[in-house]
């Protein structure tokens, strides 16, 4: 007992009145839109793996010099001398 094209007939047909006509087309379009979507991922993805490694730039590194001598107060609590005021 298989499926003979009158059965494909009865379901396709009800198919379109369940779900209509523009639903159907509607459905079909974001199909489409899928696919094309892929291609274009798949189309990016190869076209990075095609690309030469860029070479990284080259970093200078700085050398620090040697720090001054020391101060009895860190800079943080150091004040400016006081100006006496005349009068």
């Amino acid at each position: 007992m298989g499926l003979s094209w009158s059965h494909i007939l009865i379901v396709l047909v009800l198919f379109v009145l369940l779900f209509g006509r523009g639903k159907i087309s509607e459905l079909m379009g974001d199909v489409a839109q899928g696919i094309k979507s892929f291609k274009k991922g798949m189309a990016d993805d190869d076209d990075k793996a095609e690309e030469p490694a860029k070479p990284e730039p080259k970093v200078i590194e700085h050398k620090a010099t040697k720090p001054e001598a020391p101060s009895t107060k860190s800079a943080s609590r150091a004040k400016a001398p006081r100006s006496r005021k005349s009068g």
